[in-house]
């Protein structure tokens, strides 16, 4: 029976967790069967489709893209924004954490780049409030490319190309880290994925996505994973805490600095363990998953989540009709 009521969310999946409260129409959580009525969603609470086109200045964007490529980028020239980021393998690297120069390894698994322009906030932690921002964390890290804007300006004033290609598009200051940082910037906004089944089923083909996806998706909205992955990248929109109802890092173990997310940048207590919360579009290929690149598999992540975030253990059907829901993400590189 739908009630209208005030309710308290706990988003499970990637997500981690948020509480949030509002006056919608609800069915209550589905134990064993999807045969119930989808709950009204208001517009907040929805995914919507990614543009299908992006509207960056494309001989910016393969300004963007030569220097996305490029190791000059790094110190010993060993590395690029490629490397972490495989355009061809959902945009990331496939490893729980990624190496860098001299092979070092980093503390956190990163993210994707496809659709990072739909993210509210970049980084885990949401320490870069734009694409632009984000650029000088792994350019100045000394575990990713252990480089400095002064290095990097140097090496691309002795490319010809360059200074051909910055003199044309940025005639009043040519290289310079604003510069750069503004090309790299426009291409990852080219690097969206619209057209995905699940996108074109909310254009209006109904038939883009099966009976079982569909199953799967009332799930999705039924346990509440829609209160926190919504909006066109399907989260990416807020930050939430991983582990509300049983403790995800002390069950794991080991914990790391990592583990403090968003503390790091506050130093506030309430945001130990809070992440940005991951879109899920193209989860089927991002793997592994959560921060710490723990999770290898889509069904033990649903699991996991399910568990740490609603304090429950979803019928291994029903893992299994979310899973086919989340596939539906997945879409088509634009470029």
């Amino acid at each position: 029976m739908l009630l209208r009521t005030t309710v308290i969310f706990l988003c499970f999946f990637s997500g981690y967790f948020i509480f949030l409260q509002s006056n919608v129409l609800l069915s209550p959580p589905p134990s064993h069967s999807a045969k119930q009525n989808i709950y009204t969603l208001n517009n907040n609470h929805r995914i919507t489709a990614i543009p299908d086109t992006h509207s960056q200045n494309e001989e910016v964007v393969a300004l963007g893209k030569l220097l996305f490529f490029d190791t000059r980028l790094s110190k010993n020239n060993s590395v690029s924004c490629a490397s972490c980021h495989n355009l061809h393998n959902g945009g990331v690297d496939g490893l729980e954490v990624s190496s860098g120069i001299f092979n070092q390894t980093g503390t956190i698994n990163s993210p994707t780049v496809l659709n990072s322009s739909l993210n509210f906030k970049q980084f885990w932690d949401g320490r870069a409030n734009t694409l632009e921002d984000q650029i000088d964390g792994p350019i100045n890290s000394p575990i990713e490319m252990n480089s400095s804007w002064p290095q990097v300006i140097t090496k691309l004033n002795s490319h010809p190309r360059y200074l051909e290609k910055f003199a044309a598009l940025y005639p009043l200051s040519g290289i310079t880290k604003n510069t750069i940082k503004n090309a790299i910037a426009s291409y990852e906004r080219s690097l969206l994925t619209p057209n995905s089944r699940f996108d074109l089923f909310l254009k209006g083909q109904k038939d883009a996505i099966n009976a079982t996806e569909k199953q799967g998706y009332q799930l999705f909205i039924n346990y509440g994973c829609i209160a926190c992955h919504q909006g066109v990248n399907a989260g990416g929109n807020m930050f939430s805490k991983i582990g509300i109802m049983h403790d995800y890092i002390a069950d794991r173990g080991n914990p790391t600095k990592a583990d403090l997310g968003r503390y790091q940048v506050t130093q506030k207590e309430t945001d130990k363990n809070v992440f940005k919360v991951p879109g899920l579009r193209n989860i089927e290929i991002t793997g592994p998953y959560f921060h710490d690149g723990k999770v290898k598999t889509l069904e033990s992540a649903v699991e996991k989540m399910s568990y740490y975030q609603l304090g429950i253990e979803l019928p291994d059907n029903e893992v299994k009709l979310i899973v086919s829901f989340l596939k539906t993400l997945t879409g088509k590189l634009t470029q």
